[in-house]
């Protein structure tokens, strides 16, 4: 039994100085609490990181945390079930039932082998199925009880059923934000923290700020037009995870409104098509607004000239079709999906505009290009960039910098707060919002190191 004085240890197993690959581990002498545990993704090496072994046992772990269903939060835990973990994993229900159409979708990539001496899969279909198996889904704000801890889950606003993960003991608590959302159109605002000693944060777009509301929608409005004016093709390589929901909400507003002339607009993406049938089912998580309307007899998803292409040829026929066209894709940063196929076809082309409206990670094509590269290696092949290249930040289903030190900000209004690790971002990102904090807010500050483990009173 853990006594009052005991230090717990909290590891940084996956997360730190990086944007994807989300893991911490919270432990003492008879409880091991894992919070995520996600995919490394759009790096030369992180095929080998996700095939490293764990830097503790599996088979140790009492219980994993989830704070969404974005695969570099999730997708390891087929390979942690693959090697021993019999545990429960928590999430909210609608996190739960995203996470497997996410994880079946992921076998895509996941379950096949790679490289010249074709190492074997991640993990296979028996893996995934195991760890829906173990998956438990609860309310906003209900204890989970896990021996001498206890957790609760708070709406981040992120993406549908994202949570905030608070573990308390000995009236002591740490906060894992996971990835915090800022405006949405669709979903809750993410909630106020209070009473937390230590706050473990994302710093994805800790040293940047980006557009809001109408700002967003006018700009998209502009792009779409002046692909009409230029009888052009729009491609929108967008996450199916939230980023293309937020995405058909205003174009259905732009469309339904007349603010744009009706243009043939395709949801290319099997999975987004899939994730979007999840948020109808879970409409008691939208904001008012978004009920509102939905109350008022509109599908918030559904528009005219809106064509969701799931086979493969009918994604093929879509080249068939006369400009102007819309085309949204995946995957979010261009490193893989049907987005490919189209960048291809249609990047040469400066009559056509690739719209960016998601992070892009470093070393990836859409990063690559984001960045003005004329010639970009795409599935292989040198295409020539001659397409215009717009991007609009107020997209992103995260928090700014602003954002960011507003909610540490009245985390801090309580003077338990004692420390705030920052994490999930790029170092240049994660040290910018790690100095603010400590210049505006006077609270204490760490970014830590991959791999790195301190102790905390809890």
């Amino acid at each position: 039994m853990t006594t009052q004085n005991q230090k717990t240890r909290l590891s940084f197993c996956g997360g730190a100085q990086s944007v994807t690959g989300s893991n911490f581990l919270i432990e003492d002498g008879d409880t091991k609490i894992l919070v995520d545990c996600g995919l490394f993704q759009g790096c030369a090496e992180c095929d080998a990181k996700n095939r490293k072994p764990f830097p503790y046992n599996p088979q140790d772990i009492d219980v994993v945390l989830i704070t969404h269903a974005h695969i570099d939060h999730i997708g390891r835990l087929p390979k942690l079930v693959k090697e021993g973990f019999r545990g429960t994993i928590y999430s909210t229900f609608p996190a739960r039932d995203l996470a497997e159409v996410m994880l079946k979708d992921s076998l895509k990539v996941f379950g096949l082998g790679t490289g010249e001496r074709e190492l074997p899969p991640l993990y296979g279909r028996e893996d995934v199925e195991k760890t829906m198996e173990l998956w438990e889904a609860v309310p906003y704000g209900e204890p989970i009880h896990i021996k001498t801890f206890r957790a609760t889950l708070r709406n981040s606003g992120h993406v549908l059923g994202s949570a905030l993960v608070e573990i308390s003991r000995n009236n002591k608590k740490i906060v894992f934000t996971g990835d915090l959302g800022g405006e949405d159109p669709i979903l809750k605002k993410c909630e106020v923290v209070r009473g937390a000693d230590y706050i473990v944060m994302e710093s994805v777009y800790g040293d940047r700020l980006h557009e809001h509301g109408e700002e967003r929608k006018n700009k998209l409005e502009d792009v779409i037009e002046d692909t009409i004016a230029r009888k052009g093709v729009l491609m929108i390589p967008a996450f199916s995870l939230e980023r293309t929901q937020q995405l058909l909400f205003d174009l259905n507003d732009l469309v339904e409104n007349s603010k744009i002339p009706i243009i043939s607009i395709f949801l290319d993406s099997p999975l987004a098509i899939k994730i979007t049938e999840v948020y109808k089912k879970y409409t008691r998580f939208f904001n008012e607004n978004a009920q509102r309307i939905i109350r008022s007899g509109d599908d918030i998803f559904k528009f005219t000239n809106l064509h969701p292409t799931l086979t493969p040829e009918e994604s093929i026929a879509i080249r068939r079709a006369v400009n102007p066209k819309v085309i949204i894709a995946g995957s979010g940063m261009s490193t893989g999906g049907r987005i490919v196929y189209h960048e291809k076809r249609y990047l040469p082309d400066p009559n056509n505009t690739l719209l960016i409206i998601g992070y892009q990670a470093a070393g990836t094509p859409g990063r690559e290009i984001q960045e003005g590269a004329k010639v970009v290696t795409i599935d292989g092949e040198k295409v020539p960039v001659r397409a215009r290249v717009e991007t609009i930040t107020g997209y992103s289903a995260h928090m700014d910098a602003d954002e960011l030190l507003e909610f540490v900000a009245e985390a801090s209004q309580e003077s338990s707060l004692r420390k705030v690790f920052v994490v999930m971002g790029e170092l240049s990102s994660s040290t910018h919002l790690s100095q603010r904090i400590r210049d505006y807010l006077d609270v204490d500050t760490m970014v830590p190191d991959d791999g790195e483990v301190v102790e905390i009173d809890l």
